[in-house]
């Protein structure tokens, strides 16, 4: 079944006046910026290791922050190349990989391309709540975080997560849901708009399950807070005491995980909102879906460069500063 309004479905060739550099860009920003941020881990890792060469104190969320920063690196690595590639030739995603060249069916680097984009998308959802559930545990139930999450723990998240999505977002290759070449012929996605349930029942999935995340990791957020603020409303005046040092340490995890949800948030919203139209209003805009999976895109970007400003001294401690006021 066609899906009407779809110009570059089947398309051979990408859309002429179209240029790889913003592609080029964006690759080099996303790369430079995971890259340091893995740099600044791994600085931070060396400095917090204990006296006579023991293993190194590194909190769970540190390690969730590490696991984030290497997940939005290896998706700029492997998503990137294949835009870059389609320029270079001249040619579509389908067209570029073997067999689907047929109208009814994309080739199978888009389909592997929808799949990738999928998983990339919603991965790092999972992982930001991950640092949201451990950052609250940590503020309002310390001591079951002391004797549950260690860093182990924290390890073995990220292999768990990733493992999840990628079985969620393996649904349309077997079937349920369908993948699609979008314009300017450089990018595939599940089909958000036109068809029945078979063919729309994914992305109306796909968004309600990253929505649901949203409001886990938003609810999560405040509640730290409020934690925070009792204890800071509890902390008595004068010279702060030793035991102050880890709260000051939770209200750095609390505001960048603050800063990196309210990005994501922004980020993926649109795919959201194009998800439920396309699927209930029946409103076919390629331009529009084109544009909430590019800011999707810029979520892996942004992140890492996040990251890498709020561990400048001056930032923190204007932050620091504001938040004891």
């Amino acid at each position: 079944m066609e899906a009407k309004g779809y110009q570059c479905r089947s398309s051979r060739y990408i859309e002429s006046g179209q240029s790889a550099v913003p592609s080029s860009v964006l690759f080099a920003a996303g790369l430079l910026g995971n890259v340091l941020a893995l740099l600044l881990l791994g600085q931070h890792r060396r400095r917090s290791r204990s006296p006579g060469g023991r293993p190194p104190r590194v909190s769970a969320f540190y390690v969730l922050v590490t696991v984030l920063a290497v997940t939005d690196l290896l998706g700029k690595c492997l998503l990137s190349p294949i835009v870059l590639a389609a320029y270079a030739y001249n040619r579509s995603l389908s067209e570029l990989g073997p067999g689907g060249r047929g109208e009814d069916e994309p080739g199978v680097l888009c389909q592997l391309f929808a799949f990738l984009m999928a998983f990339f998308g919603l991965a790092p959802t999972l992982l930001l709540l991950a640092m949201a559930l451990e950052c609250w545990l940590s503020l309002g139930h310390p001591y079951f975080y002391r004797r549950h999450l260690t860093r182990r723990l924290g390890v073995a998240l990220g292999p768990a997560a990733g493992g999840l999505c990628a079985l969620f977002c393996a649904l349309p290759l077997l079937g349920f849901g369908v993948p699609m070449q979008y314009c300017p012929g450089t990018w595939c996605f599940i089909r958000m708009a036109g068809g029945g349930p078979r063919e729309l029942g994914f992305p109306v999935l796909y968004a309600g399950l990253m929505g649901l995340l949203v409001v886990a990791i938003g609810a999560c957020n405040v509640s730290s807070m409020r934690h925070l603020y009792g204890m800071a409303r509890r902390q008595p005046r004068g010279p702060q005491p030793p035991a102050a040092a880890p709260r000051m340490e939770e209200l750095d995890h609390l505001v960048l995980l603050g800063l990196m949800t309210v990005l994501f948030t922004v980020c993926s919203l649109p795919l959201i909102i194009r998800a439920y139209m396309g699927a209930f209003a029946a409103d076919i805009d390629e331009n529009a879906d084109l544009s909430a999976l590019r800011f999707l895109s810029v979520n892996s970007i942004v992140d890492p460069w996040v990251f890498i400003i709020f561990r400048t001294s001056v930032f923190r401690s204007f932050v620091r500063r504001v938040c004891r006021r």
